[in-house]
């Protein structure tokens, strides 16, 4: 009884304070719809407000954004095929995590804004669709959201669940009632054993956590050879190309500086530049012209001509293909205290994989990559033109790399059929 008590307490402040935060929620909308416009749209779904009538989708899954939903991809495409007749609902916070649910699977599942974690707004999401069964991709951990499930006798599956120690830690003021919310939590499956390791520690049932490997290794073979080719015919002759992939405003100058100074030894060198956030496409564009470089975008021109020096992709949903049009690729948010980004998708082309020492949001797969020399760790500008030079200067290193990443990820494979084993039995019927 006393247990009960206190998780009403603590629901009851945790709640209180996010309703009288609920103006923050208005303004923080507002202020990302003027750097991306998506945002001004669909408020509705960010309180749970639906215009149309609610229909049932007995499988929900939760993928917060772009990296998530194509983590989640092949597990959605797997259930789809298994199970034709099941509807499900695939919930995303950012526009372009929706996008990416549109591009893939249009309108064959069901798509909206995940409410924001207000008690009322997860009662009426819950009502609305009636999900039979809840599947959260990494670490998204809603106290109301687990709880709302709870009460509705939703089985909640975390898949391909990570949590780094700084999360860990960041969890420490709401402790004592995420150990709660997890507590009723059907299945844990992590990315690996430390995660699984740190979810038990934040308060999950240790019998119900398992490691099972992470999705991303299990991610098909990228179908790119059409588009290489165009990409090549477009540049009308071999140059070294490189990529700056998902960086950060504070990356934005380090890349350039680099690229500069990869361009007196390789005065033909090409920056392919692809910004994390849309809003800062045009920022990129500007920088890299006020650096004195003949910039393209890629939603202008469409390829780099012969003279361009930066090539700025500013689309969506075409990384992984211009991945493959680079010899060597440097992934962002780690160059900036971020925690890095996908590393595997470059590896996944054969592109020789370059990233700042801040990788603490991936740390196991980059610990594999390193452990593999398939991978190379820079601190900054200077560090990662050397690295440029020395990787453009020696072809079989590059080679040698790409190689033992692309045996990394057929030795992680296995993830997928793991997950698919342990909620086959939470499937509704």
């Amino acid at each position: 009884m006393r247990a009960e008590f206190t998780e009403r307490v603590l629901r009851g402040l945790y709640s209180a304070v996010l309703y009288l935060l609920l103006p923050i929620t208005l303004y923080h909308l507002i202020w990302r719809g003027f750097r991306q416009r998506a945002y001004f749209q669909r408020w509705d779904e960010r309180y749970a407000s639906y215009a149309v009538p609610g229909q049932p989708a007995p499988v929900w899954l939760h993928a917060v954004s772009v990296g998530e939903v194509n983590a989640a991809a092949p597990l959605v495409d797997r259930l789809r095929a298994a199970h034709p007749d099941l509807r499900l609902v695939v919930t995303t916070i950012t526009p372009t995590g929706s996008e990416r649910v549109r591009a893939l699977w249009g309108d064959a599942v069901a798509h909206v804004y995940l409410p924001y974690d207000l008690p009322g707004a997860v009662e009426r999401f819950l009502r609305h669709f009636r999900p039979a069964l809840a599947l959260i991709v990494e670490t998204e951990l809603w106290p109301n959201l687990l709880f709302g499930c709870r009460a509705h006798g939703i089985p909640t599956c975390i898949l391909n669940a990570r949590l780094s120690a700084r999360s860990l830690r960041g969890y420490r003021l709401l402790a004592p009632l995420i150990r709660r919310a997890l507590a009723g939590v059907d299945l844990v499956a992590a990315q690996s054993p430390e995660d699984a390791q740190r979810f038990v520690a934040l308060g999950a049932d240790p019998a119900r956590v398992q490691a099972t490997g992470n999705l991303k290794f299990d991610l098909p073979p990228p179908q790119v050879e059409a588009f290489v080719a165009e990409f090549r015919a477009a540049l009308g002759r071999p140059r070294p190309v490189w990529i700056a992939a998902s960086t950060h405003e504070d990356e934005e100058a380090p890349v350039l500086e680099a690229h500069a100074h990869l361009r007196q030894r390789y005065p033909d060198a090409l920056l392919l530049w692809a910004p994390r956030h849309p809003e800062r496409f045009r920022a990129a564009v500007e920088a890299a012209r006020a650096a004195g470089f003949q910039t393209a975008r890629r939603s202008a021109q469409g390829w780099p001509g012969a003279d361009t020096g930066v090539f700025v992709i500013d689309t969506l949903g075409e990384l992984l293909r211009f991945y493959a049009c680079a010899q060597v690729a440097f992934v962002g948010g780690s160059l900036q205290d971020i925690g890095g980004h996908n590393l595997l998708e470059p590896a996944a082309t054969g592109t020789a994989i370059l990233s700042g020492p801040h990788l603490h949001n991936f740390a196991d797969i980059s610990r594999r990559l390193r452990e593999a020399q398939a991978m190379q760790l820079v601190a900054d500008a200077p560090a990662l033109a050397r690295a440029l030079v020395r990787l453009f200067g020696h072809p079989d290193e590059c080679r040698a790399m790409t190689a033992s990443a692309r045996r990394l990820l057929e030795d992680g494979r296995g993830a997928l059929a793991r997950t698919l084993a342990l909620i086959a039995p939470l499937l509704p019927d």
